[in-house]
């Protein structure tokens, strides 16, 4: 890893340590707008440690993060887009199934994906145009086709005018692949696509922070990340997500 790679790794590990090291029976929890849209005093710490620690980091590069969105994006520009804890509802849970997601977006591309599992160890990393790894070692998308995949898909839960949809598209997947899974985080969900652990992921509607570091990863290990749609993902703001290997395609 080049060094800047190394100075957001070594942050995102250091904020992980201390997700895992919380003591989930005395966290305090606070609802946001949205159904089970919740924050917790960790989210905010570990954002807080992040904003300055990658302001030393890559200096001169605008912070976007998930608790304090309140910085406007642009196509012309550098940008960290931080999702401190993805994932919130798990680690409140003890479901220990939440990272840290870190991307980094250069006129509008993403350069840098870090997306860090304190639980597992694993350090999911991208650098544009040099592949993908996870704790180092190269990783790629699966060659299954859907018959002999897994699919994982988001319930979008902070929009409930999408649940029913989310759930009728799961169960064309489930007809057609092996089997269908939900985590409750989407940047591990991109990163199960892109070590081969799944076949394809979909979500009808996420935040920049929640894909900018793994669809990148997904990118770099060989896969395709797009909208529901087929078209370019855009950082602006809530898109939907699907992201496969190059043998899946989206047929439902």
């Amino acid at each position: 890893m080049d060094s800047e790679l190394e100075s957001v790794c070594a942050l995102v590990r250091e904020c992980g340590l201390l997700m895992r090291g919380a003591d989930t029976s005395e966290l305090l929890v606070n609802a946001k707008t949205g159904h089970a849209n919740f924050v917790t005093d960790y989210d905010k710490r570990i954002q807080e440690k992040l904003r300055i620690g990658l302001a030393k980091a890559i200096p001169g590069a605008t912070f976007i993060g998930e608790e304090d969105a309140s910085q406007e994006y642009s196509e012309k520009g550098k940008f960290f887009i931080v999702d401190p804890i993805d994932g919130t509802t798990n680690f409140i849970k003890g479901l220990n199934a939440s990272c840290i997601s870190v991307g980094f977006v250069v006129e509008g591309k993403a350069e840098l994906g870090v997306v860090y599992n304190p639980y597992l160890d694993e350090m999911f990393t991208a650098r544009r145009g040099c592949g993908a790894a996870c704790n180092g070692k190269r990783i790629k998308v699966s060659s299954e086709p859907l018959e002999n995949g897994i699919v994982i898909f988001g319930t979008s839960p902070y929009n409930e005018e999408l649940s029913e949809k989310s759930f009728k598209l799961a169960y064309e997947y489930f007809k057609r692949a092996i089997d269908v899974r939900r985590t409750g985080s989407a940047a591990l969900d991109l990163c199960s696509v892109a070590s081969g652990r799944a076949e394809l992921f979909f979500e009808l509607s996420l935040s920049p922070w929640d894909y900018a570091a793994g669809a990148l990863i997904v990118e770099e290990a060989g896969g395709v990340v797009t909208d529901i749609n087929g078209n370019a993902l855009s950082f602006s703001g809530k898109s939907s997500v699907m992201a496969r290997n190059r043998i899946v395609y989206p047929t439902c």
